[in-house]
C-alpha cells in the first residue's frame, strides 16, 4: 500500500512538472536571463518614474514589467557615453580598468567576460542588437549584431560564418525595433538548446538619435502637447564658468542644445533639414511649424516638441516590441522562470538645461531605467533606492545565476537587496562618474568626473582630453568629426543638494553653508578614486596637474 502511494506521488509530480514546463522545454532548474538594453532610453521616458512625461503613458508595457519586479530608483552610469557603458556592463569594470574610455574603444573576445562567466555556468549564451564594441562577439555563443551604430530601416546584420568577422552579414527589411525583436524571438523558439537555460542580452537601437521611428507611429503624440522642463528656458545658478566660460563666453560653444544658443550642434540643425523623415514620415513639412519672424522663444518652442515626439515615438516601438517578447515567454510557459532585466545604456538630456545627447554627469544623463522581474525570489511591486551602477550588472547576474562575482570585477553583486529588498549593513552610500571624451563630436562636453551619494552631487571638470595634446608628437585622432581635443576648457567644481534641488539649478559650491560638506564629499571621491585605481598620475600626468592645482579651490 504504502509502495503504491509513494508511485501515485511521484507520478503526480511528475506529470505536475511537466506542466510547468515550456513547449519542447526539458526540466532546466537554472533561471533562464534576458538582459534587455535600450539605447539612450533615459528615465524621463517611463511611466514609473513619475517624471514629466510619465502622463503620456510612454511605456505601458515596461512599466507593467517592472511593477511585477524590483524597480531601481538609483541607478547610475559610470560613463555616459555608448561604447564605455556597454564595455563596463560586459566585464563589471570602470572604464579605466577595462580601457574603454571613449567610442574609439573595443573589447577583445578574451575580455567577453559576462558571456564567458555565464557559458561556465552551464548557459547558452546569445546577444541580438546593438553591439558596438568593435571586436567580434566570439564569447558569445551565438550573435547577430548590427554593424557599428547600425540602420533604424531595413538594417544590416553581422552574423556568424564562414567568413571572418565582420564579413558574415544578412539584410532584413523593416524596422530595427522589430527586425531585433523577430531574430531574439527566432532564437529562443528555433535556435537554441532547450536543454541548457539561456542567456540572452537583447539590445535595441531605439531610441538613439537621429530618432527615425517606424512610420506607423507618424501620428502618435502628432496632436498633443509635451511637457517641457522649465530649465529649458531658464537655466538659473546650474553649471560653472566650465561649463559656461567666463561671463558666459563658452555657452554657445559648450552643450549641444535644443535651442539656438549651441551655434556648432543644435537639436534644429538635423530635426528641420528632413534629411531624417524620408522613410518615418515622408509627408513631413517643417514649413508648418517654423515660420519667419518666430521668436527665439517659440522656436526653440516648435524644436523641443518635435524633438520628443521623435524620440517617444521610437520609445513607442520598444515598448510594442516589449509586448511581443512577454507574449512569447508567456505562451511558452518561459515567462516565470526567466530573469528579466531592463535598462538604457545610459540617461539621456530631453532639453533639461537646454542640453541634448548624454555625456553629462548631470541626473538625466547620469541615471539609467533598471527594473528587474524574477516572480520566483523578488517581490512583485518592491522598489529601493540603494546606489548601484552599471559595474554591478555583470556581478548580479552572474550570482543570480548560482556563481560568484570574479576578483577582476570591480562592480558588486545587489543580489541580496532584490530578493530582500533592503540594502545589507555595508553596501556602497555613493557612485563614482567619469567622463573621458572631451569636447567630442561637436556635443562639446568638458571632461570631468565626480561623486553622487543619495543627498549630494560633487563635479569636478577637470577639462582637457586623456591624450596630452599640447606634448610635441602626441598622437590621436585628428580625423574624427566634431572633435575640439586641443580646445582646453576652465577647471571648475560644482555641487548640487539634490534633497532641496533635485532639478540641479543652483551650483553651491562657492555656498560657506556647505563647506564641511564639500570637505567631506572630496575626501570621499578621493578614496573612491584610490579604490578604483583612478589616480592619473602616471598615466595622464597632464590631467593629475590639473587636479593637483585645483583641488582645494
Amino acid at each position: 500500500m504504502i509502495k503504491k502511494s509513494l508511485t501515485i506521488f511521484l507520478l503526480l509530480l511528475l506529470v505536475f512538472s511537466c506542466d510547468k514546463k515550456g513547449k519542447g522545454e526539458t526540466e532546466v532548474t537554472k533561471p533562464n536571463v534576458i538582459f534587455i538594453m535600450s539605447d539612450d532610453h533615459t528615465s524621463q521616458a517611463f511611466g514609473i518614474y513619475g517624471s514629466r512625461l510619465a502622463s503620456l503613458n510612454p511605456t505601458p508595457t515596461l512599466d507593467k514589467i517592472a511593477n511585477e519586479g524590483m524597480i531601481f530608483d538609483n541607478c547610475f552610469v559610470t560613463n555616459s557615453i555608448c561604447t564605455p557603458s556597454r564595455a563596463t556592463v560586459i566585464t563589471g569594470q570602470y572604464s579605466q580598468a577595462n580601457g574603454v574610455l571613449d567610442l574609439e574603444g573595443h573589447i577583445e573576445p578574451e575580455r567577453q567576460y559576462l558571456p564567458q562567466e555565464m557559458k561556465n555556468l552551464g548557459y547558452e549564451t546569445a546577444i541580438i542588437g546593438k553591439w558596438h564594441l568593435e571586436r567580434e562577439p566570439a564569447s558569445f555563443d551565438h550573435y547577430t549584431v548590427l554593424p557599428g551604430q547600425g540602420k533604424y530601416h531595413d538594417p544590416s546584420f553581422i552574423v556568424q560564418g564562414d567568413q571572418p568577422w565582420p564579413k558574415n552579414k544578412i539584410q532584413t527589411k523593416g524596422h530595427s525595433s522589430d527586425m531585433i525583436t523577430d531574430i531574439s524571438l527566432d532564437w529562443l523558439k528555433n535556435k537554441r538548446d532547450k536543454n541548457k537555460p539561456f542567456f540572452l542580452m537583447h539590445h535595441f537601437k531605439a531610441p538613439h538619435d537621429d530618432f527615425e521611428f517606424a512610420p506607423r507611429y507618424k501620428d502618435y503624440l502628432e496632436e498633443t502637447h509635451i511637457p517641457e522642463p522649465a530649465s529649458l528656458y531658464d537655466n538659473g545658478n546650474n553649471g560653472s564658468i566650465a561649463t559656461r566660460g567666463e561671463n558666459d563666453e563658452l555657452i554657445h560653444d559648450i552643450g549641444s542644445s535644443v535651442s539656438k544658443r549651441n551655434t556648432i550642434r543644435g537639436m534644429h540643425m538635423r530635426l528641420w533639414s528632413g534629411q531624417y523623415t524620408k522613410i518615418s514620415n515622408p509627408d513631413f513639412d517643417p514649413s508648418k511649424r517654423i515660420k519667419e519672424g518666430m521668436s527665439d522663444r517659440e522656436f526653440t518652442h516648435e524644436t523641443y516638441q518635435e524633438y520628443l515626439k521623435r524620440y517617444l515615438r521610437c520609445v513607442k516601438g520598444v515598448d510594442d516590441n516589449m509586448a511581443r517578447l512577454v507574449q512569447f515567454l508567456k505562451d511558452e510557459g518561459l515567462y516565470d522562470n526567466t530573469i528579466i532585466v531592463y535598462t538604457g545604456d545610459q540617461g539621456f538630456m530631453l532639453g533639461e538645461h537646454d542640453y541634448i545627447d548624454k555625456r553629462w554627469m548631470y541626473e538625466e544623463s547620469l541615471r539609467m531605467p533598471f527594473f528587474v522581474r524574477y516572480p520566483k525570489s523578488i517581490k512583485a511591486g518592491s522598489r529601493t533606492n540603494a546606489i548601484i551602477n552599471n559595474s554591478d550588472f555583470a556581478p548580479t547576474l552572474i550570482e543570480m545565476a548560482g556563481g560568484k562575482t570574479p576578483d577582476y570585477m570591480q562592480g558588486n553583486s545587489f543580489k541580496p537587496i532584490l530578493e530582500t529588498g533592503e540594502e545589507p549593513d555595508n553596501w556602497q552610500q555613493s557612485t563614482y562618474y567619469r567622463y573621458w571624451m572631451h569636447m567630442a563630436h561637436a556635443h562639446a562636453n568638458p571632461a570631468h568626473f565626480g561623486i553622487r551619494t543619495k543627498k549630494y552631487k560633487l563635479i569636478f571638470f577637470y577639462g582637457k582630453y586623456w591624450v596630452d595634446t599640447d606634448k610635441p608628437g602626441a598622437d590621436w585622432n585628428k580625423k574624427s568629426w566634431g572633435n575640439r581635443f586641443t580646445f582646453h576648457t576652465p577647471p571648475a567644481w560644482e555641487l548640487y543638494d539634490l534633497e532641496n534641488d533635485p532639478e540641479e539649478m543652483n551650483n553651491l559650491y562657492e555656498d560657506p553653508a556647505y563647506k564641511d560638506i564639500i570637505a567631506d564629499l572630496k575626501t570621499q571621491l578621493a578614496d573612491k578614486r584610490k579604490e578604483l585605481n583612478e589616480d592619473d598620475g602616471d598615466k595622464f600626468p597632464h590631467i593629475q596637474k590639473v587636479i593637483d592645482e585645483h583641488w582645494d579651490n
